[in-house]
């Protein structure tokens, strides 16, 4: 597995990393778990040293739960990424940045990720009732206290991340960012740069759809998201199928799968960009990893974006005046 380095903080980790949160909620039933476990350690034996999870996943924390007891036998030998900034409170999601709430947050996910030292940690949303540069200088005691290495934001808005990048220099800041979505092109990504800060985009299979396996017969159970949003209601996944018939035809081209092509295409925007597909399913896992594998000349990429670009996107990803709608690019 090749490896990159998230900003200039010298931290290094696979090129694909792997998104934990659907182990724990929002694609259905949830996996054994055994069989979660054994997918990780999967991951870690075929080169994947990246791990993201975050305090507010599944119930009763169950995410970092799993992935600190998963990650246990590997303890210095991968970059585990967290978050904090939600909570749950009699059963709702609420944005809380306070500093004593930070400081609760990270001990708890310590505990549970089962380390000394948090690699990586993202404030989950931005908290409009607290300044970011007030968020900053909490994390600035907390690495100085040694409790994390480096952090990040969330699905932060650019100004807000050059005030936080201004009093504590961002790692990382993590997006949707795909195929589908390329709305962090107009905005984020040249401000990155500018500022030599990693993208580590989440969903960069469009969740699922980039895959070539869903069409408007889709169904969602209740307990999968994907059942809210409007981009995967039927009459929108029969419209964004030119999309998945580009990628297809990418993929035949290249004798690769549709999500491998998906993947590709996001790593070889830049190379400071780590993606961190999510899966429950080891062909799934080998599959996304194999991505890291394929090599898209310049020619081939000026070609596919220029397909894209005449292909419109039908569906927000949030419900309209939803709280995750909300919540983005603060």
């Amino acid at each position: 597995m090749q490896k990159r380095k998230l900003g200039k903080s010298g931290l290094e980790v696979s090129a694909i990393g792997l998104g934990c949160m659907g182990m724990s909620q929002s694609f259905g039933p949830l996996p054994d778990k055994n069989d979660a476990i054994y997918l990780i350690h999967a991951a870690v034996e075929r080169g994947v040293n990246f791990f993201d999870t975050a305090e507010v996943y599944g119930q009763a924390h169950h995410n970092e739960e799993l992935v600190g007891e998963a990650l246990a036998p590997f303890k210095g030998k991968v970059v585990i990424a967290t978050k904090f900034g939600i909570q749950t409170v009699n059963g709702k999601q609420v944005l809380d940045s306070k500093p004593e709430v930070i400081r609760r947050s990270i001990e708890g996910s310590l505990r549970r990720l089962r380390i000394e030292t948090i690699d990586l940690y993202y404030q989950h949303r931005v908290d409009p009732q607290v300044p970011i540069e007030e968020v900053a200088g909490v994390i600035q005691d907390l690495i100085k206290e040694g409790k994390i290495r480096h952090w990040g934001l969330s699905e932060a808005g650019v100004e807000t991340v050059r005030r936080a990048h201004a009093v504590q220099p961002l790692a990382a800041v993590e997006s949707e960012y795909s195929m589908m979505w390329r709305s962090p092109e107009q905005e984020l990504l040249p401000v990155l740069e500018e500022l030599g800060i990693s993208l580590v985009p989440f969903a960069p299979l469009g969740k699922g759809f980039l895959t070539g396996t869903i069409d408007k017969n889709a169904k969602f159970g209740s307990d999968d998201f994907r059942s809210k949003q409007p981009r995967f209601q039927s009459e929108n996944l029969e419209a964004n199928q030119a999309l998945v018939e580009l990628i297809k035809q990418a993929a035949a081209e290249k004798q690769a799968t549709p999500a491998q092509i998906a993947l590709a295409w996001v790593l070889a925007q830049k190379p400071w960009i780590v993606p961190i597909p999510g899966t429950r399913k080891l062909e799934r896992l080998k599959e996304n990893i194999g991505a890291a594998d394929i090599e898209m000349t310049q020619e081939e990429l000026t070609d596919l974006n220029a397909a894209l670009s005449r292909i419109e996107i039908v569906g927000d990803r949030y419900p309209a005046g939803s709280d995750y709608s909300k919540r983005a690019g603060k």
